[in-house]
């Protein structure tokens, strides 16, 4: 008959929950399985899954009762951190559905929305470029690349109840930045030649009034946004490569930056 106590019990507990609630943390951030169209269980059971797979490899976890307060401590603290991981994520994703949302105000279809999964007008651009972000994103493995960065977290900033650094955090406020940066320097090419466009529009429309601006307007911004998207898809790559590099070292900075000194 095999013995176990209330020791081990409380290890095996405590080996699975801490990490198993950091990457809890990180799904519900990030976007690719954050949305709310993913179920819930698909969340779970990728998170349990991969607790088990980095468990052994674990650096040496403080001997804190579950059930305490230093305990929910620890709990609310890995949650931040999967939380903040995932939100630089979150991020560089929301990169390309500003420029979406720029160019889409620029080219006139403003009024082109539908209503995602989670309830949000989302402008059909916005979306499209976001479905080519992710779809690359995942092309290239970045989704692994990711997993291992967080799997790696574990010996950068362990498992503990020494608190966290707040720079970690007014660093991912900063990054947060790179949404209208970034996201404008992607779309600034199209908005700058829709803007002349529409300029001269407006100049035609002065010279020659017979000519009714709105029945014209709309379909040459229209097909030439269109054509100037087809000349944008064709950098995109290299634009997502260093949207990519950036957000994956953010990840690392991040960490780091989190780390108590």
């Amino acid at each position: 008959m095999i013995d176990v106590t209330y020791a081990q019990l409380h290890a095996w507990l405590v080996a699975f929950l801490w990490p198993f609630v950091r990457l809890i943390g990180f799904f519900m951030a990030a976007p690719l399985l954050g949305h709310k169209s993913a179920p819930t269980r698909i969340k779970i059971g990728l998170a349990a899954l991969i607790t088990f797979a980095i468990a052994p490899g674990l650096p040496l976890l403080p001997s804190v009762p579950v059930w305490s307060w230093a305990g929910l401590g620890i709990i609310i603290e890995q949650t931040l951190i999967g939380a903040a991981i995932g939100l630089v994520l979150r991020v560089m994703f929301s990169v390309v559905q500003a420029a979406g949302d720029f160019i889409g105000l620029q080219m006139g279809l403003a009024f082109a929305t539908f209503v995602t999964p989670d309830g949000v007008n989302t402008m059909v651009l916005s979306r499209f470029l976001h479905l080519v972000t992710m779809m690359v994103f995942l092309a290239v493995d970045g989704h692994l690349v990711v997993i291992d960065t967080l799997a790696g977290s574990f010996q950068t900033l362990p498992i503990g109840y020494s608190g966290l650094n707040p720079a970690g955090f007014e660093m991912l406020a900063r990054f947060g930045g790179t949404i209208f940066s970034s996201g404008l320097l992607l779309a600034l090419p199209m908005v700058a030649a829709l803007l002349i466009v529409n300029l001269s529009l407006g100049i035609l429309n002065r010279s020659a009034p017979q000519l009714t601006v709105f029945s014209i307007g709309f379909p040459v911004s229209l097909t030439f946004g269109l054509f100037l998207l087809t000349v944008l898809m064709t950098d995109l790559g290299r634009f997502l490569q260093l949207l990519f590099e950036q957000g994956l070292t953010t990840i690392v900075q991040l960490v780091a930056a989190l780390n108590p000194p």
